[in-house]
């Protein structure tokens, strides 16, 4: 599922665009995550990070091979071994591997296609019960210097809306803010 409105700008360009190290800290990730799943993992922008971070392996998908062949890159440049990379279509094949598995899964700027609840369903469904669906997504500002029109650019109210209903997530206060260009928010699974 390739998302509307998803083209990459250069590389270099795009990671001066996040304050990564702020963004893990306010999401919470730390040693205490285990095993991570990620949804686009576009450069490597959050995978090598999260990865650097985590006591466990950060398992990442898009459905952009040269998105995986450069994360995959990176990760073996930086020496990290706790990166698995994949070209997968999540949104119609699901998260591979066990459910309720992961400690985490990471939604960040992709609710802006065309089934967000699906997403966060099976978000949901990859972390453990007390596991953690993470999002961020760009300001609901036409200042900021990417992101997706206006017109299908969630607001955070939407996304919280959009997770109540997959009715396994629940939301934990507050909504984050991640400058210079972001939001964040922190769910629940709640599955038994």
């Amino acid at each position: 599922m390739k998302l509307r409105e998803s083209g990459m700008p250069e590389e270099k360009y795009w990671e001066s665009l996040f304050n990564v190290e702020l963004i893990l800290d306010r999401l919470g990730i730390d040693r205490k995550t285990r095993d991570v799943a990620e949804l686009g993992c576009g450069y490597g922008t959050f995978t090598l990070a999260v990865a650097r971070r985590i006591s466990g392996v950060i398992e990442t998908f898009d459905v952009e091979q040269a998105m995986v062949d450069r994360t995959v890159q990176r990760a073996q440049e930086a020496g990290l071994s706790n990166v698995r990379a994949e070209v997968r279509d999540v949104l119609a094949e699901g998260f591979p591997g066990e459910p309720q598995a992961k400690d985490a899964c990471l939604l960040f700027n992709i609710l802006h296609g065309e089934e967000p609840e699906r997403l966060l369903t099976h978000a949901a469904r990859v972390v453990h019960p007390g596991g953690h669906v993470l999002v961020i997504h760009w300001r609901y500002d036409p200042a900021t210097p990417r992101g997706p029109s206006m017109e299908i650019r969630p607001r955070p109210e939407q996304i919280i809306e959009w997770a109540q209903r997959t009715e396994i997530l629940r939301f934990v206060a507050p909504v984050l803010d991640l400058p210079p260009w972001h939001y964040g928010l922190r769910f629940v699974s709640t599955t038994a």
